[in-house]
């Protein structure tokens, strides 16, 4: 445990850890681009492009029931995980779904994969918060859609973003989350909260002289390689497994910051001090789901979640997965539990 910890502090001071309009362009997918799984034959996929509130233009799938009757269909936003793009986990989630009579858009968020925004490669709390406003934004004016009946799905990273856009934005009507990170806590305060104050200082000292240079510099600088090329074998269990995902043919894709890229160095720096889950309370008396892996090494952020929220909630723990598998092994990711809660309360 004191390896990982120590680990993770490390990472964090590097820099590692890292509207609308109803004319909306929608294009056919190119079929040759790489996806990380088979769309199902019961399922189209659409290109669709849509702004956020900050004027960013932002790229998804949407994914529609081939069969389905002519009735206003419930719809899902999806994003995640951290680093990742639509054509892996959050794409498969929105496949999966679709299967299951939801209309799904998975979506890259501002500043990676093929959405908008400069600089390239950085993160905000409240710009991420706001893609999954603005993916409400897009769904609630499509024709074949039924606006009042709109929930969200966040992966990794993107469950704290979930969250925070759950508690802000009351058209939503149900959240679930799974393998949820909170990134304004493990930015600020490192894995199980094992920043010390002199830690912490010494990195916001360090984001400070990386402005500087960049400034200097006249760019923004990249931070580490989220995920190395080859692993020495020493790491702790869950580089491993990220790798194993990110780094092989099983997850990898060319657009990934964690498959090919980092995050920009400074790229912690709003979420030093903006904590994603002040609000999660005022998510009820909507529906909240957590879902999260027996042995996932970052289970501590669901079960801390849970018990901040208030009900109705529901916290599920998958025996024996690990952060990893709730990306992609829909053998172990409660589809058929999501379908349940999304069915019974988009209604």
């Amino acid at each position: 445990m004191k390896k990982i910890i120590s680990l993770c502090i490390i990472f964090l001071a590097m820099g590692q850890v890292f509207a609308q309009d109803k004319k909306s362009k929608i294009q056919k997918m190119n079929t040759a681009e790489h996806y990380t799984f088979i769309v199902s034959d019961k399922v189209t996929r659409q290109k669709v492009r849509f702004k956020n509130r900050y004027g960013i233009i932002l790229t998804g799938d949407l994914y529609l029931p081939k069969y389905h009757s002519k009735e206003l269909l419930p719809a899902i936003a999806i994003s995640g995980p951290f680093g990742a793009v639509k054509e892996q986990s959050s794409g498969l989630y929105a496949n999966q779904m679709a299967e299951r009579g939801f209309i799904t858009l998975a979506f890259d968020p501002s500043y990676t994969g093929e959405s908008g925004g400069e600089p390239r490669n950085v993160a905000s709390p409240d710009i991420n918060t706001e893609d999954f406003s603005a993916a409400v934004d897009f769904l609630g004016i499509q024709r074949n859609i039924d606006r009042n009946k709109v929930g969200i799905i966040g992966i990794c990273g993107f469950g704290g973003f979930a969250l925070n856009a759950a508690a802000i934005d009351k058209r939503v009507k149900a959240v679930a989350v799974t393998s949820m990170y909170d990134m304004s806590r493990v930015m600020s305060k490192g894995y199980y909260d094992a920043m010390t104050p002199e830690q912490r200082n010494k990195t916001l000292e360090q984001l400070g002289e990386q402005r500087w240079k960049d400034a200097e510099e006249g760019v923004f600088h990249a931070g580490s390689l989220l995920n190395a090329e080859k692993l020495k074998g020493d790491e702790p269990q869950f580089v491993k497994d990220y790798y194993d995902y990110y780094r092989t043919s099983r997850g990898f894709h060319e657009r990934s910051l964690n498959s090919t890229g980092a995050w920009n160095a400074t790229n912690a720096v709003s979420f030093m001090n903006i904590p994603l889950l002040t609000y999660i309370k005022e998510i009820a008396p909507r529906p909240l789901l957590i879902i999260a892996g027996e042995k996932a090494h970052s289970r501590y952020f669901s079960e801390d979640a849970f018990k901040m929220a208030a009900e109705p909630k529901e916290l599920v723990i998958i025996p024996n997965a690990v952060h990893v598998d709730l990306y992609d092994k829909t053998n172990l990711i409660p589809f058929d539990k999501l379908e349940a809660f999304f069915k019974d309360n988009l209604k």
